[in-house]
């Protein structure tokens, strides 16, 4: 697989990139009523989430390592991955929507969009071309009938 670095790394370079462009960027803030509560329900949604994700691997006696997608025993279908192949990428995209939220600057959206493409050309494309390898036309069906993120 071509990965250069790992997608917790990723996830926290575009944490920081999001602070500094809070705070050097004279335009773009914002606030809203309710944005605490849509914080805190993003980072909740998120919590739970990488938890059930992360259960489901360990279930099934499988890799989390996404940068040795080889070393999968088992394609993992059920649970939160009938509605997202990625759920653990979605749950560090919704933690960097709340993160963006609670700096308040408006563009920071574009760092989350950001983050998706990054994730789908680097990542995500590269794990299904070894997950196509490994798992042949049972992944193909997979990946047919369950979106990437949501």
């Amino acid at each position: 697989m071509k990965l250069k670095l790992p997608p917790l790394l990723i996830f926290v370079i575009f944490l920081g990139l999001m602070y500094f462009l809070s705070k050097y960027l004279p335009i773009g803030d914002f606030e809203f009523f309710g944005s605490k509560y849509l914080i805190f329900t993003l980072v909740g949604i998120a919590i739970l989430i990488t938890l059930i994700s992360v259960l489901q691997f360990f279930r099934s006696k499988t890799t989390i390592d996404p940068r040795v997608p080889s070393k999968a025993s088992k394609l993992v279908t059920y649970g939160v991955y009938k509605f997202s192949r990625n759920p653990m990428y979605l749950a560090l995209l919704l933690l960097l929507l709340a993160w963006g939220l609670w700096l308040g600057n408006a563009f920071n959206t574009l760092l989350a969009a950001g983050f998706v493409g990054y994730m789908n050309k680097f990542q995500i494309i590269p794990e299904e071309e070894a997950l196509t390898a490994m798992f042949g036309k049972e992944y193909q069906q997979y990946s047919k009938q369950v979106r990437r993120w949501f």
